[in-house]
């Protein structure tokens, strides 16, 4: 298996309930570091990009006023296999069909209200790192 890195976003959801630490946690206990955090607000013209593959629809507008509604937290985890073993982890996108013991499951309300994002694959997570940090932000050790 390979090192990998990803892209997490603790959600406004997940940083409204004050399940960070939680989500965190269940990362970490699965032996994934933490290689960059920061909290920020997102912009319109981030959320545009980010989301460029939903911008153009109806309801593009309730997302991006609900990932506004509160800082987020951006984190790099690095580890064996993590873009897929940390989606295992969160559950299905929809979290009324996401397991108990899943993150999703257990912390989710609905498809928006999903507590996290995390990349779906090498490719997307090469983009969406760069896309929300900077060089220098991003940690080996």
């Amino acid at each position: 298996m390979a090192q990998e890195k990803t892209l997490i976003l603790l959600k406004p959801d997940c940083v409204a309930q004050g399940i960070n630490g939680t989500v965190i946690k269940r990362f970490e206990d699965e032996g994934f570091r933490i290689r960059g955090c920061k909290m920020i607000r997102l912009t319109d013209e981030l959320l545009k990009e980010h989301y460029s593959h939903i911008a153009d629809k109806p309801f593009f507008p309730d997302v991006a006023n609900f990932m506004k509604s509160q800082p987020v937290i951006a984190i790099v985890l690095g580890g064996e296999n993590v873009i897929a073993h940390v989606r295992d982890l969160l559950g299905p996108t929809d979290s009324k069909a996401a397991p108990k013991g899943t993150i999703r499951g257990d912390f989710g309300s609905d498809k928006m209200t999903n507590v996290v994002h995390a990349s779906d694959s090498p490719e997307a997570a090469a983009v969406e790192i760069e896309r929300f940090f900077h060089h220098g932000e991003i940690f080996s050790y």
